[in-house]
């Protein structure tokens, strides 16, 4: 779609961009959903593509991914083998359900800003325990939680100028086992639950990740993995403002999804598979 509100695009911004952030600005990466809905309120671009930010740099420490890395170069990279939760990329890609045209622009941190229920991006960068690194107009920079970054559906706690960096997920978490499932109405459909269980190697605990059927993710962690009752009590004591209602589902419905998919998480896990 043409904008025909902008009067000017920033193609070079200074490696801090930012400094000069106006009202009417918008950060452009690959433009997927700034491109396809009208933006009366904005006046300017400026594009972070250029800036040449390394899209993947994995190290003992964990993964860096930075936050223009498009979902073609997630999709393709190729983790450590002792990182057990790697195909994790994989099924959060798959869950961006779009055509390869869409994959080849689209940007992770695009979709943790959009801060959708159903962005999977945020599903895969709240289980495994992410941080994101924040960069204010005036210099400073803050991590904060993956959790705590998404405040409600298409809301979340940049504020005015303020861009996403880069998200680091640290080692400890790539190397969990892992059980995800999720649902949608059609095939190739929005998800209506995205659930994704993790275990830490040689222990019995469990951290439940909970997105789409909520309006913001919501993070359960056990020490130790619980009965069938404790677990679905820990889903009942959700918010009921918490849960999303859209086309795709009512929060009854997707409070009943999250409770019985909750507990095949439980049992896989209980069973050992899969890695």
């Amino acid at each position: 779609m043409d904008l025909n509100t902008i009067t000017e695009v920033v193609r070079r911004p200074p490696d801090r961009p930012g400094l000069d952030w106006r009202e009417g600005d918008a950060w452009l990466a690959g433009g997927t959903f700034l491109f396809s809905a009208e933006q009366p309120s904005l006046r300017r671009l400026i594009d972070l593509t250029s800036l040449g930010w390394d899209p993947l740099v994995p190290s003992d420490t964990g993964l860096e991914i930075g936050a223009t890395c498009t979902i073609r170069d997630l999709y393709a990279f190729e983790p450590p083998r002792d990182w057990t939760a790697g195909p994790l990329f994989a099924t959060g890609c798959e869950a961006f359900l779009s055509s390869f045209k869409v994959w080849n622009s689209a940007t992770v941190g695009g979709n943790i800003c959009l801060s959708l229920p159903a962005g999977p991006m945020i599903t895969l960068t709240v289980a495994l325990q992410a941080g994101y690194e924040l960069w204010a107009p005036d210099g400073s920079i803050r991590v904060v939680d993956a959790l705590d970054f998404v405040t409600g559906n298409n809301r979340n706690i940049l504020a005015p100028g303020e861009l996403l960096r880069r998200i680091r997920i640290p080692a400890s978490a790539l190397r969990k086992r892992t059980v995800h499932r999720r649902f949608a109405l059609t095939h190739l459909g929005r998800s209506t639950v995205f659930l994704i269980g993790t275990q830490t190697p040689g222990t019995n605990d469990l951290l439940l990740t909970v997105t789409a059927g909520t309006t913001r993710p919501v993070r359960i962690a056990f020490d130790s993995i619980p009965d069938a009752r404790t677990l679905q009590h820990s889903i009942d004591v959700i918010p009921a403002d918490h849960w999303f209602a859209d086309p795709n589902g009512t929060p009854d419905h997707r409070r009943h999804l999250t409770k019985h998919f909750t507990e095949e998480i439980r049992h896989e896990l209980m069973a050992g598979g899969p890695a």
